[in-house]
């Protein structure tokens, strides 16, 4: 047996810090990429600065997402340790103050300035470094060449669909899609090149490191003799494999009628039908073990079979279900890729809905960049140090923690909400005559304690999906090239897909189209432990990524991309250039799942949901962010942000009224 790759030999003796990409790769973003405008013509910092240095949030890396001075305070708070105290007054009275600068917080201040006027004073406080929440950035400058790659939300799924705030929020900000796709191939760039999607089947399972590459067009779901032939897989496993893709499938719920089939796979786990129902063999489920992770956060075994059936995997044609629904699991990210969504597209920007949080940050506090369009976005440099100006209108505070809200008063006659949050290690307070709350629904309970019991109970209840988005900036991608692969799907690995982005490319931001350009890989990783419902699975998710140090993520990707890329001629200490993890303890909005959850919660709105519950506006304060939607895209932060606006003109409105 071969031994393990030293830290020597993986670059860990060059670990890649905070400043340290290997190489010395160059950090002027001047000139960034051939063809790309000057930064000054986008809105450089007044000052003139012309290197991309840590001070930079974008072009940070290491371990980024929820990062490290993001939330101790807060678990401090949580855990009874942290007290309150005297918070010191800033003075500043605001007409609205927006816990939350994520995409659903700067939508509400976007949707606030519509309804009342762009003369309205709104303060958005956010825990982390950066604006956009998920929806965050990361760019590199890698031998003369602008990467720019998203950290978190990726995709404006299925925009024909969006509601009618959403596509109003999208019109308002000069975002055309139709002019953005026109300038787009995806998948064509690496079909070209004969890049296909490839299995990986490691020695500590299988005995062997071994890559099957998939036919095009098959990706894993269809199998073939030829196929299977390249697999470890036992002579049973391929035999199970292939009848599960026969033409003619069997009825496997046969004496069901078609309702009480489709209520057995929703409260049974995909991975429960195809062992106990299809039969297939242990070994055949490496294929299926990730599904739902996408989704659920969890895999095949905590992901209802139901769902399988929606997302058009094999063995479900002779049950006689009919066609999908169209709009079933609609709410889960995904969910707009299966059959019911056969037709519709996504769209995906380089840095994923980053340019959206740009575009909104561009529009409330102009001064901080003078970019406007998309196409200008995707160069732009944002001045951070605009942000916050006392002169401003609209005001974007980073890196303030918020620990506690309260009214000033009886919530039903107070006139100002009093809002405490840690910055620079101080405890500050800011006066707001409303605030509306655009975090994430777990921590409200703990930032207000003053909220209704019920209220509280159901902010608890929808645990949210860990999980980490890694990206790798490679100097160039031969080794893809050479082994004919574009996606790797490692299941049982440390990250369960390794690939090369989408190519997309956005104004002066062009996608690699050679292998011998620098590129950036996106690694995804569910921590999960299957066999436990969901909901437990996701706590012990989330405490292991923050007991996860970013060394030990360095040296796993490290191994994990020379195991899959060694063969081809990869080089982890000479051709990896960055890493970035972007780690979320908190991430996907808990959708209702049919295994564990009330099925009418599932499919239908229900008033009974704790989202609903949890959403009620109380006094002054209104709830906003995709946790009140129960779905984690776009859409649903943005419909949330203006229900809660909504609400918060009408109370004005109405205590207009009444003291009028």
């Amino acid at each position: 047996m071969s031994r393990p790759l030293s830290d020597r030999q993986l670059g860990m003796d060059r670990a890649i810090t905070r400043r340290d990409f290997v190489g010395g790769v160059a950090v002027a973003i001047g000139a960034a990429g051939a063809g790309a405008p000057a930064a000054a013509a986008l809105g450089a910092a007044p000052s003139g600065l012309a290197a991309q240095d840590e001070s930079y949030p974008p072009s940070r890396t290491g371990l980024r997402g929820s990062h490290d001075g993001a939330y101790e305070p807060a678990h401090a708070l949580r855990d009874g340790t942290l007290k309150l105290g005297d918070a010191s007054d800033t003075g500043e009275a605001h007409d609205l103050v927006i816990v939350g600068g994520g995409l659903s917080g700067l939508a509400a201040a976007h949707y606030y300035r519509k309804a009342v006027g762009p003369g309205a004073r709104i303060l958005i406080l956010d825990n982390h470094d950066d604006f956009g929440g998920h929806a965050k950035r990361n760019e590199y400058l890698v031998d003369g060449k602008l990467v720019v790659i998203n950290g978190g939300t990726l995709n404006i799924e299925s925009p024909e669909r969006y509601n009618q705030w959403s596509r109003e929020l999208l019109d308002d900000l000069g975002v055309d899609l139709a002019r953005y796709t026109r300038n787009q191939d995806p998948g064509q760039l690496y079909a070209s090149l004969g890049l296909k999607r490839g299995w990986f089947f490691e020695k500590e399972r299988w005995g062997a490191d071994r890559l099957a590459v998939a036919p095009a067009g098959q990706g894993g779901r269809a199998f073939s003799p030829e196929f299977l032939a390249t697999t470890p897989l036992s002579a049973k496993a391929r035999a199970d494999l292939l009848r599960l893709v026969a033409p003619d499938q069997p009825d496997y719920l046969v004496g069901m009628s078609v309702t009480a089939k489709k209520d057995w796979l929703a409260r049974h786990s995909f991975e429960d039908y195809y062992r106990t129902k299809v039969g297939i063999d242990p070994q055949a489920m490496h294929f299926f073990l990730s599904m739902g992770r996408a989704s659920f956060c969890v895999g095949a075994d905590a992901t209802p079979a139901l769902f399988a059936w929606v997302q058009g995997y094999p063995g479900f044609s002779g049950l006689g279900l009919g066609a999908v629904p169209d709009g079933l699991f609609a709410d889960l990210p995904g969910g707009h890729h299966g059959r019911q969504r056969e037709g519709k597209g996504s769209i995906h920007f380089p840095d994923g809905n980053a340019t959206l949080a740009r575009l909104l940050v561009a529009s409330l506090v102009p001064a901080a960049t003078l970019a406007r369009t998309q196409e200008e976005m995707a160069t732009a440099r944002i001045d951070y140090g605009a942000l916050d100006r006392a002169e401003n209108v609209v005001r974007i505070r980073l890196s303030s923690l918020v620990l506690n809200v309260a009214h000033d008063g009886d919530a039903r006659t107070a006139e100002s909400a009093l809002v405490r949050y840690m910055q620079g290690g101080q405890l500050k307070q800011v006066r707001g005559k409303a605030v509306i709350l655009a975090c994430w629904n777990e921590v409200i309970p703990h930032i207000m304690p003053e909220l209704p019991a019920a209220q509280k109970e159901a902010l608890r209840y929808g645990t949210k999906g860990p999980l980490v988005y890694t990206n790798v900036v490679l100097r160039n991608w031969r080794a893809f090239q050479r082994l004919g692969v574009h996606h790797f799907n490692c299941p049982t690995m440390f990250h369960d897909t390794v690939a090369l982005t989408e190519a997309a490319s956005l104004g002066g931001l062009a996608h690699a189209r050679s292998p011998d350009e620098p590129i950036a890989l996106h690694l995804t990783q569910f921590p999960a432990s299957p066999g436990l419902p969901r909901r437990d699975q996701h706590k012990i998710g989330r405490a292991t990524l923050l007991a996860t140090s970013f060394e030990t993520f360095e040296r796993e990707t490290r191994r994990q991309l020379q195991r899959l890329l060694g063969p081809g001629g990869f080089d982890a200490a000479r051709d990896i250039a960055a890493i970035t993890v972007n780690r979320w303890p908190h991430g996907y909005s808990y959708t209702y799942n049919s295994l564990t959850d009330p099925v009418e919660w599932v499919y239908s709105q229900s008033p009974n949901r704790p989202c609903v519950i949890g959403r009620q506006p109380y006094g002054l304060i209104a709830i906003a962010n995709a946790d009140a939607a129960a779905s984690p895209h776009t859409d649903a932060a943005f419909l949330e942000a203006h229900r809660a606006v909504s609400e918060v003109v009408e109370r004005m409105t109405f205590s207009f009224v009444v003291r009028g």
